[in-house]
């Protein structure tokens, strides 16, 4: 298992990130939270990953945090959540929120993340309400890096949404009926994914 990468960030795609370590490139997928908090190309980063092995491939999740990561392997272990759905939901809702979506049962919340129908969010809260203390309210917040906002915002957005599993139609409605003027690419992606259960 590979518990995190230290080296420098090669290249961004939302939601892709190359980290160099030492003359390799690790290819890592991110929830939006973590890319969009991650420092500019060349410069140095360190994430904290999770290695799933599939009969097809190998794939490396990373994030800034240590909640983040506790977050993603706790759903992941939900039945009918996997690691794309785990993703989908860390990029369209903070761990807090998170967290308080299950304490207070809010189904109608959780159901606006792509992904998620109502059993779906049902299970969520059934079963995460057990795991939230000791995997990720009590776990560290260890941020690193800095903001860092693609040329074209809307483009980078449309992209995100695409990855995430939207039809690129559906992604550049979804992103253009939510942009405002200097909008960041991070408030783009979120106020779509907030807006998903509500169309």
């Amino acid at each position: 298992m590979i518990g995190f990468l230290r080296g420098t960030v090669h290249e961004k795609k939302a939601p892709h990130v190359v980290i160099e370590v030492q003359g390799v490139g690790y290819d890592v997928e991110t929830p939006m939270s973590s890319f969009f908090s991650l420092p500019a190309a060349g410069e140095a980063v360190l994430l904290r990953t999770h290695l799933v092995v599939r009969e097809d491939a190998h794939i490396l999740y990373g994030f800034v945090t240590e909640q983040e990561r506790a977050l993603f392997r706790s759903l992941i272990k939900v039945n009918g959540v996997g690691p794309k759905v785990a993703l989908g939901i860390l990029s369209g809702v903070s761990v807090d929120d998170f967290c308080l979506c299950v304490s207070d049962n809010n189904v109608n919340a959780l159901v606006r993340l792509p992904g998620i129908g109502k059993k779906t969010a049902e299970r969520l809260i059934i079963e995460m309400r057990d795991r939230l203390p000791e995997h990720v309210i009590g776990a560290a917040s260890l941020p690193v890096g800095t903001v860092s906002r693609p040329i074209s915002a809307i483009e980078e957005a449309i992209s995100a949404l695409v990855a995430l599993g939207y039809k690129p139609q559906d992604a550049e409605k979804r992103a253009k009926a939510v942009a405002e003027d200097d909008a960041s690419s991070a408030q783009i992606i979120r106020s779509a994914l907030q807006s998903a259960g509500t169309k």
